[in-house]
């Protein structure tokens, strides 16, 4: 007989729960019910620190890209750069109020978050029989348009095999999808075709979506993938990971197993490339000099040639470690690339060495000598606990990396665990000789992509600290940008409906600041 060790057998037991529940088929949607607080949320602080003075941060944001919506609303990294910047204020700490939307009966977390010329909310939610695309009212939180996308592969493995993390550590989808200068949301789905969607308001008031254009990718991306009518299959499934825009107007799309391809809107045509034997997990980045994206063993920089072809410009490898680290989703760098500094000179992403962790700044010109590509590799976090699959905050010449070291999946952390946790703030020097650390925080942020409000000079993080009596409390943290400081934290829930499991933190035009969790979404917006 073979024995497991207490948190492996809670673990387990925690995963057959949600399988049985998965099993048992999800409710219709409901109109903005609140997620449901799980046991002890009387028993914790609702409210700790003080609210907060404005103090904005100086400097230029990114520029704003031809084809997404202006700078802050446009992704799940804010703008084109990923930069995780929003220029809007967040809450202060004013008496914060939660609101929240239950999307499903299990599951229905809201990821990416992207706000309309209107104000109204547009995200896409994970539920267990399909991506939902939603139009969402940014104050109640009421569903006002909605759209199923297919079920993906993962999720049905997961469920004839009841092995989950196949869900938890599946990028593709529709999660990473962007909203276009034209307030159209473009996403690839689970057939490995990408969608451009417009929303519009029917002369009864009513909202709804409608497919302005659907390109297949099929003919260049195997799509032999898992379905209810084909749970063996044969072939290769190679899920379309990532969506974004060049400055040109194409439409560039990475793959899992390494293909990076482009789309003419305007003729539909297809082109690709394959990096072989490397693996694209995280979305990418976009600036006038090109795209610049990373695989499980390297930074490339690439653009496009005349027909569209995606070409390397050239392509930086970096300490891979020799394993998948607990809080990574690949044995690789987590991070989306930053297109930063106040010269606009710089790209950024970490590495997965083995025992620390390295932030690596890099030069992006094309014409940079191979031997000063790097600009500095700094390690963070503590030994043999560093790792981090969510994007860098950049503003100006700084970066703010946080350690998700130790999280996997929802279950990881019931009972009142925590991860060990941290938040450092990395500036590159003015002369590009090197970086310096600035600051380092012990916030506790175990799988969040947290923000930067460049009004207000605060950071949000997704906080979950450990818990003697085993009460699982979530809370919005605000930290000063320019010192590390705490300013306030606010419960926002109790239980494994509140993980947040990898989504963003998104501040909104209003000050909202939004927060996506295993059952949906959250809001927390000062009162006072």
């Amino acid at each position: 007989m073979t024995t497991h060790p207490p948190r492996r057998r809670a673990r387990a037991l925690t995963l057959i729960a949600l399988a049985a529940t998965f099993l048992a088929g999800a409710a219709p949607v409901a109109q903005a019910e609140e997620i449901p607080l799980a046991p002890g949320h009387r028993l914790v602080e609702h409210y700790e620190g003080a609210p907060a003075t404005a103090r904005p941060v100086h400097g230029e944001g990114p520029a704003q890209h031809p084809y997404l919506a202006p700078n802050g609303r446009s992704g799940m990294h804010a703008d084109g750069a990923g930069s995780g910047t929003h220029p809007y204020p967040g809450p202060l700490g004013r008496s914060p109020e939660v609101d929240s939307e239950k999307i499903a009966a299990v599951g229905g977390e809201c990821a990416t978050v992207t706000f309309d010329s209107g104000g109204r909310l547009l995200t896409v939610c994970g539920t267990f029989s399909g991506f939902l695309l939603k139009l969402l009212d940014p104050r109640t939180l009421d569903t006002l348009a909605e759209y199923k996308l297919p079920q993906r592969s993962s999720t049905v493995e997961a469920i004839t095999r009841l092995d989950f993390e196949k869900i938890f550590k599946d990028t593709s989808g529709g999660a990473y999808f962007y909203l276009d200068h034209r307030d159209r949301v473009v996403l690839a789905d689970s057939r490995q075709h990408i969608q451009r969607l417009a929303h519009r308001q029917k002369g009864d008031g009513t909202w709804e979506f409608v497919v302005e254009n659907d390109w297949d990718l099929t003919p260049l991306v195997p799509h032999d993938c898992v379905t209810w009518t084909n749970l063996l299959p044969s072939g290769v499934c190679d899920p379309v990971t990532s969506v974004m825009p060049d400055w040109d107007g194409r439409i560039w799309w990475v793959t899992r197993l390494g293909r990076v391809g482009t789309v003419d809107p305007a003729t539909g045509a297809l082109r690709a490339i394959r990096l072989e034997g490397e693996e694209i997990q995280n979305s990418f980045s976009v600036a006038e000099d090109g795209v610049s994206l990373v695989t499980d063993h390297a930074l490339y920089s690439l653009d496009a040639d005349a027909d569209g072809v995606p070409r390397v410009r050239w392509r930086e490898a970096y300490d891979r470690g020799t394993g998948t680290k607990p809080g990574s989703v690949n044995q690789g760098s987590g991070t989306t690339p930053d297109l930063f500094g106040a010269r606009d000179a710089y790209v950024a992403i970490t590495d997965n060495a083995d025992d620390r962790m390295n932030v690596l700044v890099y030069r992006r010109g094309a014409d940079v000598p191979a031997a000063e590509r790097l600009v500095c590799k700094v390690p963070v976090f503590g030994s043999g606990a560093s790792t981090t699959d969510n994007s860098l905050i950049s503003w100006g010449d700084s970066l703010v990396v946080e350690n998700n070291y130790g999280y996997e999946n929802p279950s990881t952390l019931t009972f009142g665990r925590s991860v060990v946790g941290g938040a450092t703030r990395i500036d590159v020097r003015a002369d590009g000789s090197g970086c310096d650390t600035v600051w380092e925080s012990d916030v506790r942020s175990p799988s969040t992509v947290p923000k930067l409000s460049t009004a207000n000079g605060l950071l949000y993080f997704y906080e979950k600290r450990p818990h003697a009596w085993g009460i699982d409390a979530w809370y919005l943290t605000a930290v000063d940008f320019r010192t590390g400081e705490r300013a306030f934290s606010r419960f926002t829930g109790t239980g494994l409906a509140y993980d947040n499991n990898w989504a963003p933190i998104t501040l909104g035009p209003d000050g909202t600041a939004y927060v996506g969790v295993f059952n949906g979404i959250v809001a927390v917006r000062d009162s006072a």
